[in-house]
């Protein structure tokens, strides 16, 4: 498994609506990247410039919101994953 450093966070982004709420399929193109994605591995958290370590607010298992061109994708063990800064996560979406 990945494990991010610092302030970073690893997520699985969901999957892409198909279709429409009225039913149209669209097109690849016509599709918006999405925004939510699910925490699967958390950094410890960014470091000051006195040596203190920021606890993160994120953890494993969030359902996250993020910014829409933020992050890194990368393939690991067959898997797409999207490496992201805490500061890049605008909101965990609650049930």
């Amino acid at each position: 498994m990945l494990k991010p450093l610092g302030d970073r966070v690893i997520v699985t982004v969901d999957k892409e609506e198909e279709k429409t709420v009225g039913g149209i399929v669209l097109a690849n193109n016509a599709k918006e990247k999405p925004q939510t994605a699910e925490v699967v591995a958390v950094g410890a958290g960014s470091i000051t410039e006195d040596g203190k370590t920021l606890p993160m607010h994120i953890k494993v298992g969030d359902k996250v919101l993020f910014d829409k061109y933020a992050g890194s994708n990368v393939k690991f063990d067959d898997t797409d994953y999207l490496i992201l800064h805490e500061k890049d996560i605008m909101a965990i979406v609650e049930k």
